[in-house]
């Protein structure tokens, strides 16, 4: 052979050893396996099928600066097996620095860009709108969800039940993450080609993001960059006919006692309940809830309401109403499943199709809720004292930007009345040839009502009444403006009992124009991201004979002119100033409610995994008082983590949220102080200890004008609760719970065990 030969040859050899090395450019691609021949999850990739497995690398930087070349010694590759159960990711990670890896054990969906993670998201349906993710940090700790590109909005509530394994290395670390192919939602038939991405999160390399997907930063969502799985046609024609069943039973046993003046009362109960999961094929999942017992679920964090009357909006936690969140997917006002307080039992279809999906859920609901009526300055509660049953329809219709969407709404008082509600809901995204990009949505909504409250709250059947609401928004985006406009009109007499509506018969407009100004230098101060804009907003009353409500009445109005920017220390801040107008009531006067707002958000420590400030000083409105005082709102939140011996962390978390407005006599007219102290003690990944001390408080005194009669109230909770999980859906828990009302001379305490299984 010829030294010519030989040359030719070698080079053909290294030309193949880059390509091997460097992986496919085109995307990821997965090899199937067969049952026999799925690794051990146990974050070593040493089986046989990893050695015969593409390798793929190709990750560009995200964060900070996007677009940037990604840092030396960072590589990370992915690989994917695929067999008839299950996906099955190895991911390798290198680091030149493993001693200044960030990874501690936290509670579940708390893994952030504070911490080493290695992120996939799966888009089955492969239209863009939505994709599953999980984020796994070096311990193996799982944050999961669904992310929406019509909001851009991911929601941690759903869990999947991925199976993961990390082995720590002298030079980085390697991941294995085993993804049921029963907990991934896609078409039975003409789906198209299954996208993914994944990302990887390096705190110490200036929180650096990596990613597969080259995103555009002036992108309308990072979902339309995901890229396609080659080789998962056999796998999806073969398993889109196996059916999986989950049966979820649970066990709760609880012991209560409870004071009151004069009054003592004790009691013990044993309930179960019962989950049920079922997809007969790919297209179909059935969901069941049977007596469930949500007391376990983690409490909301108390928010201040200040002086206003109006609800705030709380974020859903609960298991039953995730599920097929992405194919609900309707504004705020349409379907709030936190009216749902106590259901007794529920069940929910879902299909999706191609082109088409739906979901259907009817609920029975146990008394103790309560049951929302928004008017022009105020939120009206009544308590929810009878059985009732929630359901609600949905169905839409989606092409290449392009949706159209209709449901259906019923909460029905049995005897005592109903409220329906009828909605129609469209979208649609473009882009030009220049890169413009929009996105215009729109709902349109009618309401029937006869269910209604006597002047004593109590539920009563009344003559029907309707009315309408109506929503668009438009968004316009390129690499250096984003626009918005939004208009939204709610009759007087529009209810809607499955959904969140704090107000009713007003009318508003809000517009916000955002210069995209790029890296900065301010000083001696790097910024990775500069933007500067203006927020305009204002909302009117609609005329309603029935209440004698006068139409055109300003409610408020803001002008907002502020300023954002990114830092080092994966550091966010923004600054506006308020020239706000806000009125208390009907005929009332329209105050001039000026303010400072200003925030910021740091992660500057490895034991800080967030210290973050919202505040609002300047002229505040009294509602109750109709007067405007100086004051302010404060929130303040602030996250540690503390690694201890035996390989057990210490995670806190701190909130604190106080709003006032003063008086003429040197003192706060109203002040409303929430405070929260969270201490979880991860003894392992399956183990941990969670104690809970939240204190609200609110007080109004004499004003020197207005002589409102004085009152103080406040309520004090305490929990604490041990829990150890053996498996994916299996844990047994124990909690003791004490709550006080010390002005009112109420306390009530209680044990509950529960024991949870899957089956």
């Amino acid at each position: 052979m010829t030294l010519r030969r030989l040359l030719v040859l070698f080079a053909a050899f290294l030309g193949a050893s880059a390509a091997d090395a460097s992986g496919d450019r085109d995307g990821l691609r997965a090899l199937r396996i067969g049952a026999p021949e799925a690794p051990a999850i146990d974050g070593v990739l040493d089986e046989a099928a990893w050695q015969r497995a593409p390798l793929y690398d190709d990750f560009h930087k995200h964060l900070p600066r996007d677009g940037e070349p990604a840092p030396r010694g960072l590589r990370t590759t992915v690989q994917l097996l695929v067999d008839d159960g299950a996906l099955v990711f190895g991911i390798r990670a290198w680091d030149p620095a493993p001693e200044r890896r960030r990874g501690q054990l936290a509670r579940r969906d708390k893994v952030a860009a504070d911490q080493d993670f290695i992120g996939i998201w799966i888009d089955p349906a492969g239209h863009g709108r939505s994709a599953q993710f999980v984020r796994i940090n070096t311990l193996g700790v799982v944050s999961d969800g669904i992310h929406r590109a019509d909001d851009d909005e991911s929601d941690l509530g759903p869990d999947f039940p991925v199976e993961t394994a990390v082995k720590l290395l002298p030079d980085g670390y390697s991941m294995e993450v085993r993804w049921p192919l029963s907990n991934l939602r896609f078409p039975y038939a003409d789906g198209r080609n299954w996208r993914m991405m994944v990302e990887r999160s390096i705190p110490h390399a200036q929180g650096a993001l990596l990613v597969t997907a080259p995103f555009r930063i002036d992108a309308l969502s990072h979902l339309s960059f995901l890229q396609e799985i080659a080789g998962m046609d056999a796998t999806v024609e073969a398993v889109r006919d196996r059916g999986f069943v989950e049966l979820r039973p649970e066990l709760t046993v609880r012991s209560a006692r409870a004071w009151s003046p004069g009054q003592r009362m004790r009691g013990s109960q044993a309930e179960l309940g019962l989950e049920i999961n079922a997809r007969p094929r790919a297209d179909w999942v059935f969901n069941v809830t049977i007596n469930p017992d949500f007391s376990q679920v983690e409490i909301d964090e108390p928010v201040s309401q200040g002086a206003s009357n109006v609800a705030l909006s709380l974020p859903e936690k609960r298991g039953f109403f995730l599920e097929s969140a992405d194919v609900l997917d309707l504004p705020l006002p349409a379907f709030y499943s936190r009216t749902v307080n106590d259901p007794e039992y529920g069940l929910r279809a879902t299909w999706r199709g191609a082109h088409m999906d739906a979901t259907a859920m009817s609920l029975r609901d146990e008394p103790g809720g309560l049951v929302l009526r928004g008017r022009p300055y105020e939120t009206l509660q009544y308590a929810q004292t009878l059985r009732t049953m929630a359901s609600l329809a949905r169905a839409r219709w989606h092409q290449d930007g392009l949706l159209l969407g209709a449901f259906v709404s019923q909460r029905d008082y049995h005897r005592f009345g109903s409220n329906e509600v009828l909605g129609l809901d469209a979208q649609w995204r473009g882009e030009t040839d220049g890169g413009v990009q929009h996105q215009l949505s729109g709902v349109a909504m009618a309401s029937r009502t006869t269910a209604g409250f006597t002047d004593d709250d109590v539920p009563a059947k009344v003559d029907g009444r309707s009315g309408g609401y109506l929503w668009g928004k438009y968004l316009h985006k390129t690499a250096r403006w984003w626009h918005e406009a939004e208009v939204e009109a709610i009759a007087p007499g529009f209810v809607n009992d499955n959904g969140f509506v704090p107000q009713a018969g007003i009318a508003r407009i809000t517009g916000s124009m955002n210069r995209i100004l790029g890296p900065q230098s301010l000083g001696a101060l790097e910024l990775y991201e500069f933007e500067t804009y203006l927020i305009v907003h204002e909302m009117r009353t609609l005329s309603d004979d029935m209440s004698g409500q006068r139409g055109g009445e300003t409610v408020e109005r803001k002008l907002r002119p502020g300023v954002w920017m990114a830092a080092p220390l994966q550091t966010g801040l923004w600054v506006e100033l308020g020239f706000d107008r806000q009125r208390a009531g009907p005929g009332g006067r329209l105050h001039d409610t000026r303010v400072v707002n200003f925030g910021v958000e740091t992660t500057p420590a490895p034991w800080i995994s967030k210290i973050a400030a919202e505040v609002a000083l300047g002229r505040q409105l009294d509602v109750d008082a109709d007067r405007v005082g100086p004051g302010g709102n404060v929130i303040l939140d602030v996250g540690l983590r503390f690694p201890l011996r035996r390989g057990w962390s210490l995670e806190l978390d701190h909130h604190v949220n106080r709003a006032w407005v003063q008086g003429t006599l040197g003192q706060p007219a109203f002040s409303d102080t929430a405070w929260r102290w969270l201490a979880m003690l991860h003894f392992s990944s399956r183990d941990s200890l969670r104690l809970l001390a939240q204190n609200t408080w609110a007080a109004r005194r004499d004003d020197g004008v207005t002589q409102l009669e004085a009152w103080n109230d406040r309520q004090i909770h305490r929990s604490l609760l041990y829990r150890h999980q053996w498996r994916v859906g299996r844990t047994v828990s124990f909690g003791v719970v004490d709550d006080k009302l010390p002005l009112a001379d109420e306390r009530s305490r209680s044990l509950t065990f529960k024991l949870q299984w899957e089956v």
